[in-house]
């Protein structure tokens, strides 16, 4: 048995049986990077094994299930560093299989269409765009299918690989990351659950927002956005507990945005739209080249998202509240036992059968 102090209890929780918050981050790094070139290795394999003569319906089918590959990587480094590392259960990265799960997926997916249909009814009613054309294939696209590959196809693949976006995007920054943040600054030098939930939001918020630097055509107005809505999937974790919301509202933004409406997302366009159009007036309004979520005019579906969340969450559940368990989570024993977490990296251990 050991007291938990010195140099060792620095790194390492004899209560939780794990490395302490920064540890555990460096060592999840580590497993989110061998999962990308993992994943990464994986792509390419599949690649060079497609025949140099293969049409432009297999080399879509391709590209898009090497691009799964990829991103399918990354997620196994995440459940990994979450399994292994943190001790934690799928329920405590926001995951589950529950009915209320799955409504809550549902009410996502419907959001995520109705907020870039609220952005487009306001931007053709203000005459910042007009519709040139319906289910438009486009030429180099930025996700690789080529304009000879059926519409519908196209529309399935491109709907796919978004969904392993969106997935991996929210078990990165809502479900890891900010479940991290949250358990460790809860209690923390008197850091509350608010605190520790506000705090949360802005590091996970922040890292979503700079995650989309490097992307074509962005801005700082855009960065900002995307922050802020990384707010909204934020709140819809920490409200229910589930991450469903965020996963749904997520992938259909995309999908909506870019193959049904016709606009860039996040700087990148489709290889097919229902809708196609050209935008006018100005960039801070519409977003431009980037999309609108570098524009002003998606603040304004933004606040009806918030709007939305709360009105789903308060019917669903009765009322508007923190889920504790977001920074309290139950942790996977040595035995297979939970360990319920009630404070944050506290270096004295509860009982003998705490300690190693």
């Amino acid at each position: 048995m050991t007291d938990g102090t010195g140099l060792r209890g620095l790194f390492w929780n004899d209560r939780e049986r794990r490395p302490r918050a920064l540890p555990r981050l460096g060592l999840a790094l580590f497993l989110f990077v061998v999962g990308g070139v993992g994943g990464a290795l994986a792509s390419s394999a599949l690649v060079a094994l497609a025949p140099s003569t293969a049409g432009a319906t297999l080399t879509a089918l391709v590209s898009v299930a090497a691009r799964t590959l990829q991103i399918a990587g990354f997620v196994a480094g995440i459940l990994a560093a979450a399994r292994l590392v943190d001790r934690r259960r799928l329920s405590d990265l926001g995951l589950g299989r529950s009915p209320a799960w799955w409504a809550d997926l549902a009410f996502g997916l419907a959001l995520g269409v109705a907020l870039p249909g609220l952005v487009f009814a306001v931007e053709l009613a203000a005459g910042l765009l007009r519709v040139t054309g319906t289910v438009v294939t486009r030429a180099d696209p930025s996700v690789a299918i080529g304009p000879s590959v059926a519409p519908a196809l196209a529309f399935a693949l491109v709907s796919v690989y978004f969904v392993g976006v969106g997935v991996f995007e929210e078990l990165l920054f809502r479900g890891y990351l900010l479940t991290n943040v949250a358990e460790g600054l809860a209690g923390w030098r008197g850091i509350g659950l608010g605190g520790a939930f506000a705090g949360a939001t802005v590091v996970s918020g922040l890292a979503f927002g700079v995650g989309h630097g490097a992307n074509p055509n962005v801005t700082a107005l855009a960065l900002v956005n995307i922050a802020l809505f990384g707010g909204l999937f934020a709140a819809s974790y920490l409200l229910t507990g589930r991450i469903a919301t965020a996963i749904g509202l997520h992938v259909t933004w995309n999908v909506s945005i870019a193959s049904v409406f016709g606009f860039p997302v996040s700087g990148f366009t489709t290889p097919v739209t229902v809708v196609a159009v050209e935008q006018s007036g100005p960039t801070v309004l519409t977003g431009g080249s980037f999309g609108p979520e570098g524009g002003l005019v998606a603040l304004g579906a933004l606040v009806v998202g918030f709007g939305a969340l709360a009105g789903w969450v308060r019917w669903r559940e009765g009322e508007l509240r923190w889920h504790e368990s977001v920074a309290r989570p139950a942790l996977r024993g040595a035995a297979g036992d939970d360990i319920a977490t009630t404070t944050r990296d506290d270096p004295e251990p509860t009982d003998e059968s705490a300690t190693e």
